[in-house]
């Protein structure tokens, strides 16, 4: 009788192991059979995003997941050690901070920022240089550029403090106004000043080295348009730098620093 129990149990025992071990791997294939569905459709855009991003870093980038979303155009992209982005369902395009990125196996291309360069070279190429403050070169400029600034920007200061560099450099500095307080600020009146001085130059340069004068906010002079322009362009804060190719650089740059990226010796 005893016998006759232990065998029973003994049974009970191992039917219940089987059954345990036939779940675990019930829920397994379910699993594996999910993320399968998931990840299947969109093997090639995986393949795809992963090159294309690892070209653009310089390093191996790998995605964890790509898993479909509500949107019927959109797929959610995990990137290992790194952040969740959405793309089309093809890979061909990402959406990363707002800007739309093209993407091949071999190349990673802004369309966003090719936008924003179009603009900003079409836009600036519309002023006449009558209208901002210029420090040119003796020597006729191998390159200029065009800085949004501010009276009251430390870094808008220093970089004008390199003037003599930049100008040796060959590049000619054309400044156009953008006070950071909004235009009921006192640095949108000292801007003002420098443009409604006979010698701009000199005012400027005098209003930048901490010299009081009294405030002249003439009539027609074109902050107010500078600013608007600025505020157009995606500037954020001062000094604001572009290149005549349409480049933004935010922040200041050494004379040599921009030299070397605009290829000048």
């Amino acid at each position: 009788m005893r016998s006759t129990i232990r065998e029973v149990k003994g049974v009970k025992r191992e039917f219940t192991k089987w059954i345990l071990t036939a779940i675990s791997m019930s829920i397994g294939t379910v699993s594996t059979a999910v993320v399968a569905s998931e990840e299947a459709p969109f093997a090639e855009a995986k393949s795809r995003l992963e090159a294309g991003l690892s070209v653009m870093v310089g390093g191996a980038i790998t995605i964890e997941r790509v898993s479909a979303t509500e949107s019927e155009d959109l797929i959610e992209v995990s990137i290992v050690d790194g952040p969740t982005l959405y793309a089309t369902r093809s890979g061909d395009f990402l959406l990363l901070n707002g800007d739309l990125l093209k993407v091949t196996p071999s190349s990673v291309s802004n369309l966003s920022e090719e936008r924003r360069i179009a603009d900003r070279i079409a836009l600036l190429g519309e002023l006449d240089t009558n209208g901002m403050i210029v420090f040119s070169p003796l020597e006729p400029a191998k390159a200029h550029i065009t800085v949004f600034t501010d009276i009251t920007c430390g870094f808008c200061r220093k970089l004008h403090l390199e003037m003599d560099d930049f100008n040796r450099r060959g590049i000619e500095v054309r400044y156009l106004a953008f006070p950071r307080g909004g235009m009921a600020s006192q640095g949108a009146k000292q801007l003002a000043t420098a443009w409604c001085a006979r010698n701009r130059e000199a005012t400027l340069t005098s209003l930048k080295a901490g010299v009081e004068m009294p405030l002249n906010d003439c009539e027609g002079n074109p902050v107010a348009e500078h600013y608007a322009l600025g505020n157009r362009l995606g500037v954020r804060g001062t000094p604001a730098i572009v290149t005549s190719d349409g480049q933004m650089i935010p922040g200041y740059r050494s004379a040599a620093d921009i030299a070397s990226l605009l290829g000048i010796e």
